[in-house]
Order: structure tokens, then C-alpha cells, then sequence
């Protein structure tokens, strides 16, 4: 018998291999899809090697596996346990003794290993791969388009220097009746006129060069404006500075981390740092408030009394209530506005705690999700009866965007302050878990399906 159900567990996690690898890597394909549809309009045009895209498309790639792997999950679950059960061998193994628990226990097994590892590269793999995508998408996007050139158009591009080629041979690069208009210092006014010429960058690309054949340069100078000179030249070397032109990767000490480039021990620094602040802000406005509160009642403390002098009344009985009632509006002006700044402070504080509390409930709910859309995944499959892609891959879509939709609206919620960060993070993954507990024992005592049956029953006898 141990042999047996060694077997049945093998065919149980063999049969959810390839569903799970596909499930996943259609995921990850959509994902990826979508980035490059958005981001693609930076890349165009930029010159950018094939190599810089692979590394940026292999960042990306991190978290599109993370949210790819608990589809995938639910995906194969689905699709096995509705095999399973269109061929009756669900049937077959309770007629042997077995149960819907004892099927489930090896894909809860594997489910707790997945859950683990997405946890440990959610946790140390995705913070790294963000900062370093972050890096290199800003390196992209401060890169300037490749410098070209078109037949009769002025071009201004290169900083301090405009051209215009009245032909341009797309093919060859060649440039024909070409006129430079440099500007690129301050006390010089350079025009040059060429029968052709070629521009081309140099190896790193911080330059232009330009190459120039049958001309003449046309210089004048700003504080000797009767000093003019003719340069004729059959052939002129011209190197203009073309840095931003020029991929360069950027430090990783330049760029700071925000909380999705941040693993949970350095989240939870910020979150105990912020917490010491706000006992201090809220002894501060329970200090703000015992103060004026003696102030008003008892007339203690140290505030800022005004001369009796500085009134027309002189020493009076009048001067002096007058003094007192515009201390006692004085004060309260302080009081409201020191409150306000307090509270306010306060408040800014506690938004930016559940922040990151809310990163880091997020990066243990999202791995608990495969362990859950595999609970969930194994009795739907059982109830729809059908093993096909297309009814998988529709449940499973379906199931997924309720998660994230408790995600997504969790997330809002809770980084506005109106639920806690654990709530809002937990409730998908509670209604959903609770669901399939529930599911996965009326499956395997067969209570759902004799319910089923007997609405069937009395639909047919009316």
C-alpha cells in the first residue's frame, strides 16, 4: 500500500508539472508584453545595444515571475484536478480507500516548497532587481535619440552647432551642400560651407565627427567685429562634443531605494525609526495641549505677555483686561496652529509607516497565494469536471483578478489608513482560503455534489 500511494502522489505531481510551466510562462508573457508596449516608445530610435535591453527586459522579469508563479499555481490545479476527474480517477482512488485530502497532500507539499521560494526571491532577489531596473530605465531615459540627419532640414541637436545637408544619401551616409552654423563659442561665430562631408560618432559615442571636403569657413568674432577671416580647406576634421548622445550606466550609490527596492529587514528599520518619531510627535501634542490647557484654566506657564504701555488707556483696569483678552486670542491662534502642525506631522507619519508595513505584509501574502490557489484550485477543478485549457484558464483568470482586486483595493485602503496593513494585504487571501477549506470538505464528503444533484432532481419533478 505505502508503494501505491508513492505512485499516485508521482502521477498527481507529474500531471501538474507542464500545466504549471505553461501556466506561468503565458503569464509572464502577458507581463511582458505589457512592458514593452508602454516602455517601447523610450527605446526607439535610441541606438541602444541588444545587449542593454536583454539586461533590462531580465530585471523586469523578476517581478513578473512573482505574480506569474501563484497563476500558475491555480492554473495547474485547475487543469489536473479536472482531469482527474473527467477521467473518474478521482472515483477510482475513493473507491480504493483514498480521499480528496489524501490527493491534495502531495501539491500542498510541493505548494509549501513554491511558497518558500517566491518568498526568499520576493524578499532578496526583487528589491535588487528593481533598484538595478530603476537604474538602468532612468540611464535610458536621459539618453538622447541617435543623432540623424534629413535631406534639407536644419538640425540643431548637437549642442551649439546647427546643420543642414540639402542632400543626405540614406544609404551611404553622404552629405551634399552641407552649411554649419557654429555657436559653440562664446566669442566666435563659425559658418562653414561644404561641397560634401560624412558624420559619424566615435567609438564610446561621446563625439561627433565630421567630416567635411571642399569648403570654406566664414569666422567672425563678437568683440572685433571688423575682424573677418576666409578659411578655404579641401578637407576639414570637426569633433563636437556628443555626450548625452552616449549610453552611460549610472552608480547604484546615486539612486536611493523606495520601498519596493528594499527586503524586509531594511523596511522594518524605516517602520521602527518612524514609530520612535511618532511617540515623540505624540508626547509633543499632548505637551502642546496640557500647556494651553493650564494656560486658559490656571494662567500658568511661560507665554508672551504684552506691555500695558503699548495701549492709550494707560494703566487701567480697562488697559489691562484688554492685555489679557488679546493674550487669550494670541494664545489661541498658537495653540490652533501648533495643533494643526502636530496632528498633521503626525498623520504624514503614520501614512508613511503603513507604507512600508504595507510592502512588507505584501511580500508574505503574495507567496502564501500559491499554497492558497492550490486549496482552492483542486476542488473547483473537481466541481467543473472539465480539464480543458480554455475552461481553466478562464476560471483561473477569473479567481485571479478577485485576488487582485482585494489586493490592489487593500493596498489603497491601507496606505490611506482606513484598514490596517495585515487586512488589507490578508483579505484576499482569507476569503479565498476560507472558500476553499470550505470547498475541499464538501468535495471530499461528498456533500456538494449530493446538493447538486438534488436541485437537479426537483428542477426535473417540477
Amino acid at each position: 500500500m505505502p508503494k501505491i500511494n508513492t505512485i499516485i502522489n508521482r502521477y498527481i505531481l507529474r500531471q501538474h508539472i507542464a500545466p504549471f510551466v505553461f501556466g506561468s510562462a503565458m503569464v509572464m508573457l502577458l507581463f511582458l508584453m505589457q512592458f514593452l508596449i508602454n516602455h517601447l516608445d523610450k527605446f526607439i530610435g535610441k541606438g541602444l545595444s541588444l545587449w542593454i535591453i536583454i539586461q533590462l527586459i531580465a530585471f523586469q522579469l523578476a517581478w513578473m515571475l512573482t505574480l506569474a508563479i501563484p497563476m500558475g499555481t491555480l492554473f495547474s490545479s485547475l487543469m489536473t484536478f479536472g482531469n482527474l476527474s473527467s477521467n473518474s480517477e478521482i472515483t477510482i482512488v475513493k473507491a480504493s480507500g483514498g480521499s480528496l485530502f489524501f490527493m491534495m497532500r502531495p501539491v500542498i507539499i510541493a505548494g509549501a516548497f513554491i511558497t518558500l521560494f517566491v518568498f526568499w526571491f520576493n524578499d532578496y532577489v526583487l528589491p535588487e532587481s528593481n533598484q538595478q531596473a530603476k537604474i538602468l530605465m532612468a540611464d535610458i531615459t536621459r539618453k538622447k535619440p541617435t543623432f540623424a540627419l534629413e535631406s534639407g532640414q536644419f538640425s540643431s541637436q548637437l549642442t551649439g552647432y546647427t546643420i543642414l545637408a540639402r542632400q543626405v544619401d540614406s544609404l551611404t551616409g553622404k552629405m551634399s551642400k552641407v552649411t554649419i552654423y557654429d555657436k559653440s563659442k562664446y566669442n566666435t561665430f563659425n559658418i562653414i560651407n561644404a561641397d560634401s562631408g560624412y558624420i559619424r560618432p566615435n567609438a564610446t559615442f561621446e563625439q561627433m565627427i565630421l567630416s567635411l571636403y571642399n569648403g570654406e569657413v566664414h569666422q567672425s568674432f563678437a568683440i572685433q567685429p571688423s575682424a573677418y577671416r576666409l578659411i578655404n580647406f579641401k578637407s576639414l576634421i570637426v569633433r563636437i562634443d556628443a555626450e548625452d548622445f552616449a549610453f552611460k550606466r549610472s552608480s547604484a550609490d546615486m539612486f536611493s531605494r523606495g520601498d519596493r527596492e528594499m527586503n524586509i529587514k531594511d523596511m522594518q528599520k524605516i517602520v521602527d525609526e518612524i514609530e520612535n518619531n511618532l511617540k515623540m510627535r505624540r508626547n509633543e501634542f499632548y505637551n502642546i495641549i496640557k500647556s494651553h490647557y493650564n494656560y486658559i484654566i490656571f494662567g500658568k506657564g511661560n507665554y508672551q505677555k504684552y506691555d500695558v504701555s503699548d495701549y492709550r488707556f494707560g494703566d487701567s483696569a480697562q488697559t489691562r483686561r484688554v492685555v489679557t483678552l488679546r493674550n487669550i486670542e494670541l494664545q489661541m491662534d498658537y495653540f490652533y496652529g501648533s495643533v494643526v502642525a502636530t496632528a498633521n506631522m503626525i498623520e504624514s507619519l503614520k501614512n508613511r509607516k503603513n507604507q512600508y508595513i504595507v510592502e512588507i505584509q505584501k511580500k508574505y501574502a503574495i507567496p502564501m497565494a500559491c499554497l492558497i490557489f492550490i486549496l482552492i484550485g483542486a476542488p473547483l477543478g473537481i466541481i467543473i469536471r472539465k480539464g480543458n485549457f480554455g475552461i481553466s484558464a478562464v476560471m483561473s483568470l477569473a479567481f485571479y483578478i478577485i485576488y487582485w482586486i482585494f489586493l490592489i483595493g487593500g493596498e489603497k485602503l491601507a496606505d490611506r489608513n482606513l484598514i490596517s496593513p495585515f487586512l488589507g494585504m490578508w483579505l484576499g487571501n482569507i476569503v479565498i482560503g476560507i472558500s476553499a477549506i470550505i470547498l475541499t470538505i464538501r468535495i471530499n464528503y461528498e456533500t456538494f455534489g449530493i446538493k447538486i444533484k438534488n436541485i437537479f432532481k426537483l428542477n426535473k419533478s417540477n
